[in-house]
């Protein structure tokens, strides 16, 4: 049986070596995850800023329902996905059970209640602080929403980093629906099960690596990301952080008579 160390140095060797299938895996994998977090932060941006800063009747079970998204097993998000793209389910026309457009699909409906949750977090803490201030200059929920999403920008990157890091780790939804299929559907998390299971070590171990190393950019931008805005607000001077910003924006931004 293969050690520990043989099996690191022959993985590191892979690596090195630039290995075909293994570039082929990663690629497949990075692919999808970021295809997955486009859709997902493109619908979930704009909902949670909105979902931040609206107040109607029911908000609170809508956002109980948001956090029980965020806990549901990604096994039971693959289940659902086949059952629909299977070929007695609703979508089974479309024909992309076992492909790739079936991965980003699963990635993006459980990327989408992180992204809508920790957004909807971000813009309704700012709305407390200056919410009022572009509501008295007449801001509509939808305007505030986008203005102040776009004050808090750099955490919503970290947010968006945040997702592709759960997109790209995530392996039980696209076992489902990918179906690991070799050079077609199989990605760095689904191969290191599959190559774990076959006794193939060094690739598994390869591929786990890379994971890793993708995982620690991944938080290495995000702690760039946070001191880069630290200092921003440490130049920001006299001004709160974000409030005279806003102001500045919607007072520009919005025409007199455009909001009822």
């Amino acid at each position: 049986m293969t050690s520990f160390s043989e099996s690191a140095a022959t993985a590191l060797q892979l690596i090195t070596a630039m290995d075909a299938g293994l570039l082929a895996i990663v690629g497949r994998s990075l692919a999808v995850s970021a295809s997955a977090c486009a859709m997902a932060c493109a619908l979930g941006l704009v909902l949670g800023a909105w979902l931040g800063v609206a107040r109607f009747a029911g908000r609170g079970a809508v956002l109980t329902l948001l956090n029980t998204f965020l806990a549901v097993p990604s096994v039971v998000v693959g289940l659902v996905i086949y059952l629909l793209l299977s070929r007695t389910g609703p979508l089974g026309y479309l024909g992309w059970l076992f492909s790739f457009k079936a991965m980003v699909l699963a990635q993006a409906v459980l990327v989408l209640p992180i992204v809508t949750a920790l957004t909807c977090q971000a813009v309704e803490d700012a709305q407390s602080l200056h919410g009022e201030q572009l509501q008295s200059l007449g801001a509509r929920p939808l305007t505030r929403s986008l203005l102040l999403a776009w004050d808090e920008r750099y955490a919503l990157l970290t947010v968006l980093i945040a997702s592709f890091g759960r997109a790209v780790s995530e392996v039980g939804a696209v076992m489902i629906v990918g179906g690991n299929i070799d050079g077609f559907t199989r990605v760095m998390t689904t191969a290191i099960a599959l190559e774990t299971s076959k006794g193939d070590l060094p690739l598994a171990l390869g591929l786990g690596l890379i994971l890793l190393g993708v995982v620690l950019l991944l938080n290495g931008v995000v702690a760039l990301l946070r001191r880069w805005r630290e200092r921003l607000e440490s130049d920001a001077g006299s001004h709160a952080p974000g409030t005279a910003p806003v102001a500045a924006r919607a007072a520009d931004a919005l025409t007199p008579g455009a909001c009822a």
